[in-house]
């Protein structure tokens, strides 16, 4: 057994939150003290330490930091402490209702003008319902990504160009944009390059050539002087720093086989690769691990529901991680909230995978993954002060975040859900446990 974080104290996670709900100013001084931090970072794990906060940023942490002079102290009474959560693969902003809106969906586009050159961060809503709610489950930060729409035009494997953004209050969240192009293979790449995965391999291996051709002759292609290339204007700017190996590119693919053939197509054309997905990723994790490779899974599949998927297993995360590979746990392709990825990351150390391992693959390594582990991921000095505080272990379904700090700002425990629950339902009418 592991040696787990503290059991849960409610008078000291109430006074903390109690003391955070009176409201620091952005640019205070905060100290939050006697907290078991799990930093993600250089300090590792401190059963009992200190964080300091200032101007939005983290100042100091450790077991013996010291408290600045002025600094409002909050005794976080033994509370476990862990940077805010970095959803991975989600629509969230860009999607309201999955199933039956189509209207309320800004993730995909069938477009004939744009594939790769679609930019899901001109789609994101920051007054979405759903942020309230994930920010619930401890997410601070996401990597948005767009999909193929249902019925994708002919040679449309290309989604598009994913963002990371923020989940705090205000009218701009994007943070990183175009963090990444997302490229769909397998069955569903297929289906719409012509059929056969074979046709997707020849379909990329000739758009990488015409966006080279070009990237080296873009005077021609203005005098239309160019050979005929197969996509729009805007898809081959937006592809040129994917060849250029300057912005990563994500690639949804599933099969071993498959996987095996887009790591020689990455090393034949100079990538910076993604694998997401990767449900059998376990039967190849070795040369994933040569190929120096990340890989973003689902932690729930464990289900052969398609010709892609036979070998999947919940025991995937661990046999990748043993491997070497670094793993990041997404968020599921229909939005279900934000207690996914917790909940996943546990259900992988059910299965073998190290606690600090999953706790890095919903923290640190996706911003390590999506080039953003300079601001986010981990507790260190200069870095965002994205903070949550739990009543307990934050890979127990039953814990919940006390405090959420993002950018050192006190974020509301309230959502549309939980306010339409009060508004509905008599507090007498409720069990007890909705009062927790």
């Amino acid at each position: 057994m592991r040696p787990g974080p503290p059991r849960r104290h409610p008078w000291a996670t109430i006074s903390l939150a109690a003391a955070l709900a009176a409201g620091p100013a952005w640019a205070e001084t905060l100290a939050i003290t006697n907290a078991h931090i799990y930093t993600m970072g250089p300090a590792g794990e401190i059963a009992s330490g200190v964080l300091v906060v200032s101007g939005g940023r983290i100042m100091a942490v450790g077991a013996g930091a010291a408290v600045p002079p002025g600094a409002r102290v909050i005794d976080a009474g033994g509370a476990v402490l862990t940077p805010g959560l970095v959803a991975s693969n989600t629509p969230l902003s860009t999607v309201e209702i999955a199933e039956g809106v189509e209207e309320t969906n800004d993730n995909a586009t069938g477009s004939e003008q744009l594939s790769a050159a679609f930019d899901v961060k001109y789609a994101v809503n920051p007054d979405s319902v759903l942020i309230p709610i994930a920010r619930l489950g401890g997410i601070t930060d996401a990597v948005v990504t767009p999909t193929l729409p249902q019925r994708p035009r002919k040679s449309l494997i290309f989604a598009g160009q994913a963002a990371v953004i923020q989940l705090g209050r205000g009218e701009d969240l994007v943070e990183k944009s175009p963090a990444g192009m997302v490229l769909v293979m397998g069955e569903d790449g297929a289906r719409v390059a012509g059929g056969s995965r074979a046709a997707e391999f020849v379909l990329l291996r000739a758009i990488f050539d015409d966006v080279r051709a070009y990237a080296a002759n873009r005077a021609n292609y203005d005098l239309g002087r160019s050979r005929p290339l197969a996509l729009s204007r805007e898809d081959l700017e937006a592809l040129i720093p994917v060849v250029e190996g300057r912005e990563a590119l994500m690639v949804s693919v599933h099969r071993a086989a498959d996987i095996r053939q887009v790591l020689d197509l990455a090393r034949e054309q100079k990538l910076k690769l993604i694998l997401e997905g990767a449900e059998e990723g376990w039967r190849v994790a070795s040369e994933i691990a040569a190929s120096k490779v990340p890989v973003l899974l689902d932690g729930s599949a464990d289900l052969p529901e398609s010709f892609d998927r036979i070998g999947a297993t919940l025991e995937n995360a661990a046999r990748l991680n043993a491997a070497g590979v670094v793993v990041g746990i997404e968020n599921p392709p229909i939005y279900e909230g934000g207690r996914t990825p917790r909940i996943d990351a546990g259900r992988a150390v059910a299965h073998g995978l190290p606690f600090a391992a999953a706790l890095a693959a919903i923290t640190i390594n996706p911003a390590r993954i999506w080039g953003v582990a300079d601001r986010i991921g981990s507790l260190e000095p200069g870095k965002d002060a994205d903070i949550v505080i739990w009543s307990g272990d934050p890979l127990e379904p039953l814990s919940a975040p006390t405090a959420i700090l993002i950018k050192g700002v006190e974020q509301s425990l309230r959502s549309r859900d939980l306010d339409l629950r009060d508004r509905y339902l008599h507090a007498s009418d409720l069990p007890a446990a909705y009062h927790r």
